[in-house]
């Protein structure tokens, strides 16, 4: 994913290059002055990075209190669940049957995988619904009431990828009866917003702020007692490949979106992240 800043005019665009030097990009390793708030990523795809431990200590360093680290299949999840067995009580897995993943060949031994380590983990992500993916709408459902239905059993929140399906996958949650859910990087329609912070749901926002006038909009609507900070590491952000400790930048963005100073952001985000995943304190 690129960031595209042609909406920006000149000074904004500096500016905007300017703040991003403290997390990463062009590799600079200057000092960041303000202070470092303890924040929680809770979206990570650690299995994908060349080196987790280098980014794990790196948010350790920077004061991040956990990582949510999620699977999206078979590989994925055995790959996450070992990460995190290295990292007790900072990295806590998710395990997860990512829409882009689904195969029919794979559908049942992942879901059985999923069934069989759900118990250690702190919530069953990433899971959902693309509707710009090759994989049939119909089975996608299909699959997805199925996975809903796990969470369902063993009482664990589920975090949502619904691209361009928003309504459809909020309403599969909600029917399933499900007490907890993530609505990943949300950027779906806003008269949506209400119904998911109503229902105890929650929705993410990501370093796409700095660029992606949707999400912008959206998270600017959502209330801060349903809101949660991520990075999706290791997504590209034009020069920033992210990394957990990341998630500092889009508490930044959050803050300038909401006007809202970045102490009361971090301090409500890392107590919704503690309720929804049940972490300790």
């Amino acid at each position: 994913m690129f960031i595209w800043l042609s909406h920006l005019n000149l000074a904004q665009f500096r500016q905007t290059l300017a703040n991003l030097i403290p997390f990463g990009i062009k590799n600079h390793r200057r000092k960041v002055e303000t202070p470092l708030l303890p924040v929680i990523d809770t979206h990570a795809h650690l299995d994908e990075l060349p080196d987790p431990d280098a980014a794990i200590r790196e948010a350790k360093e920077a004061s991040i209190l956990a990582i949510i680290a999620v699977g999206q299949d078979i590989s994925s999840n055995k790959k996450t669940l070992e990460i995190a067995s290295r990292y007790p009580g900072f990295v806590f897995p998710a395990v997860g049957y990512h829409p882009w993943r689904i195969t029919e060949e794979s559908t049942d031994e992942t879901l059985a995988q999923i069934d069989a380590n759900l118990d250690g983990c702190v919530a069953l992500g990433e899971v959902g619904l693309d509707y710009k993916a090759k994989v049939k709408k119909k089975i996608q459902k299909a699959i997805f009431h199925e996975i809903l239905a796990i969470a369902q059993r063993h009482d664990k929140p589920v975090i949502v990828h619904c691209r361009y399906s928003h309504k459809t996958a909020y309403n599969m949650v909600k029917e399933a009866g499900l007490k907890k859910a993530v609505f990943h990087w949300y950027s779906g329609p806003l008269d949506l917003v209400s119904l998911i912070a109503a229902d105890g749901y929650y929705m993410s926002a990501t370093p796409a702020l700095l660029y992606n006038p949707y999400h912008e909009r959206a998270i600017a609507s959502v209330p801060l007692s349903s809101l949660l900070l991520e990075t999706d590491t290791p997504v590209q952000y034009q020069q920033l490949a992210a990394r957990p400790v990341h998630v500092r930048l889009t508490l930044q963005e959050v803050a300038r979106v909401k006007q809202i100073p970045a102490e009361q952001i971090a301090a409500q985000t890392t107590r919704n992240a503690r309720e929804c995943f049940g972490l300790q304190s």
